[in-house]
């Protein structure tokens, strides 16, 4: 059972919503984004990043930034920016991105179900991190940007949806990266009753981006909780902000690594140490075309790796990752990436950016290139299913969810 729950959005106007509109806070550095946001005094980078708001010097986690970024959302309400709805709303968001589409269920998910591992999880997280969003958070009173959840599609939600989309969405705008974004608000009482019901029959809920967010929403639930002498448990802050996306529709990009030198070899070591555990080839494309295939950059040539039988264990669902495969067989024995966590050797691309930037950093400031396949969504919901936890760095999510597009208050149903 899925417990999902309809809220009061506050949302932009259709002509306010694009510059309103900002990526999320863990996708950009301070420095970014100031750039964003310069000029643009809607933007709720304001709101995510308050720093922006400050000298360049400024500690983004002291607590000047975090009562301005509660001011900057105060602001964005009291003149109206973010107006509230009236009644309690469920919210469709699609996202285009390449002419492909994916559209999640905008709702509050019940941190009781975090909890109690119903909710489920494949990454570990950072105390720091989780300290950081569930005081922002808490001082914001508001759950400000979406975790991006999935589910396992089942067709009377997929039908429902389909029959909200046929109307005329709230807004429908293309960001300067060129996704579209469009909103629907679920407002009928028997559309927010069907979604309801219906995920209650889903068995569980998978956190596929923004494991801090989850975190934070969890703790925040704890802090309210203990501080409320009369608490219920049918308080607002008992469930927190998220997307829910059919796993059908999800896409999962590379999440590929950079090594900053070859650990003391030389380009025909490396291969040598490779080709015992992996078949290599030279080859003209970049990108790694299956599962269990992964391609190299070295000496400004490209390599395609695939591991020899025997090598990993096809049965554990973390060993037979590809991320797992190159850090087992190639980054640690080889080049001395013991724990990738840790270790200033290693970087990471992810995303869009893809194996161009894999060249480029190459011939910048690193030595060596691996890209690795996607993880299949049903490889990510395996792993969670089994309550083992991924490798860092195992998947980016693309397109990412635009924040400041609806949000959701702690203080009030």
């Amino acid at each position: 059972m899925a417990d999902i729950r309809p809220f009061h959005g506050y949302r932009p106007s259709p002509k306010n919503a694009k510059q309103v509109s900002c990526p999320p806070y863990d996708v950009l550095s301070s420095q970014e984004a100031r750039v964003l946001a310069k000029g643009n005094h809607l933007s709720f980078l304001r709101v995510t990043k308050a720093e922006v708001d400050f000298s360049p010097e400024t500690d983004e986690h002291t607590e000047p930034v975090y009562k301005k970024s509660c001011q900057n959302l105060r602001d964005l309400i009291e003149t109206q920016i973010l107006i509230k709805d009236a009644q309690s709303s469920f919210y469709l968001y699609e996202q285009i991105m390449n002419g492909r589409s994916q559209v999640g269920l905008v709702a509050g998910v019940s941190a009781q179900e975090y909890e109690e591992g119903k909710i489920k999880k494949h990454e570990l997280t950072r105390r720091d991190k989780e300290d950081d969003r569930a005081h922002h958070t808490d001082v914001q009173d508001a759950n400000t940007e979406p975790v991006m959840l999935t589910y396992r599609a089942r067709p009377e939600i997929d039908q429902l949806v389909a029959t909200i989309m046929k109307r005329p969405p709230q807004f429908n705008f293309v960001a300067d990266d060129q996704i579209t974004h469009r909103l629907w608000v679920v407002q009928e009482s028997n559309e927010v009753s069907s979604f309801t019901e219906h995920f209650k029959k889903v068995e569980a809920l998978y956190v596929a981006d923004g494991h801090h967010r989850s975190a934070a929403g969890y703790r925040v639930r704890n802090l309210r909780r203990d501080r409320n002498s009369s608490h219920t448990g049918n308080e607002p802050y008992n469930h927190y902000l998220a997307v829910v996306f059919p796993d059908t529709q999800l896409q999962i990009m590379g999440y590929h690594r950079l090594v900053k030198d070859l650990n003391q070899l030389s380009v025909k070591q490396l291969l040598d140490k490779i080709s015992v555990n992996f078949e290599i080839t030279k080859t003209s494309v970049s990108t790694p075309q299956r599962l269990h295939e992964m391609t190299l950059f070295v000496g400004d040539c490209w390599y395609s790796l695939s591991p020899r039988p025997g090598t990993f264990d096809e049965r554990d669902p973390v060993k037979c990752l590809d991320v797992s495969i190159a850090q087992d067989l190639l980054l640690a024995p080889i080049l001395g990436i013991q724990d990738p966590r840790t270790d200033n050797r290693i970087d990471f691309v992810g995303g869009i950016r893809g194996t161009p930037e894999i060249e480029r950093r190459c011939r910048l400031d690193a030595a060596v290139g691996i890209a690795l396949f996607p993880v299949p969504v049903a490889q990510l919901m395996a792993i969670s299913d089994s309550d083992k936890i991924m490798p860092p760095k195992s998947t980016w999510f693309e397109p990412k969810l635009r924040s400041g597009l609806v949000v959701r208050m702690l203080c009030e149903t």
